[in-house]
């Protein structure tokens, strides 16, 4: 079988004579440029494992704080339940609005809820003044 280009057996010495009839600042062009893209490829293998082992120091640090807020967090619900508990078993009758506003946060101001409670502010603040009478 004939074919117009070279086969697959002449194609490596048709690389090696192109090879060799290049001129020699070609060759030599070549040869840094290939060095030159090793040394690139080598910095960027660096500078990825760099990236890698800051990332993963950051994740730790970043666990590490989440951990610690999550502890504070539960010392302080802890609390806040003891605190609660103990208030409820305080009970006196008569005192149910009390403890009921106590629990309600009857600052307009300092509320982050986006209903609007006013209504049932005003509410509990009428009956915490005026109870209701059984």
């Amino acid at each position: 079988k004939e074919s117009n280009g070279p086969t697959n057996s002449y194609a490596a010495i048709s690389q090696v004579d192109r090879l060799q009839s290049e001129p020699e600042s070609i060759r030599k062009w070549r040869e840094e440029q290939k060095e030159r893209l090793e040394q690139l490829d080598a910095n960027s293998r660096k500078q990825e494992a760099e990236w890698k082992e800051k990332a993963i120091k950051e994740l730790e640090e970043w666990y590490a704080r989440q951990d610690e807020k999550l502890q504070k967090t539960k010392a302080s619900n802890r609390a806040a339940e003891e605190a609660f508990v103990n208030d409820a078993e305080d009970v006196f009758p008569g005192t149910e609005w009390e403890r009921v506003a106590q629990l309600c946060d009857f600052n307009p101001k300092s509320s982050k809820q986006a209903k609007d409670v006013s209504r049932m502010r005003s509410v509990l603040i009428s009956l915490k003044q005026a109870p209701l009478v059984r």
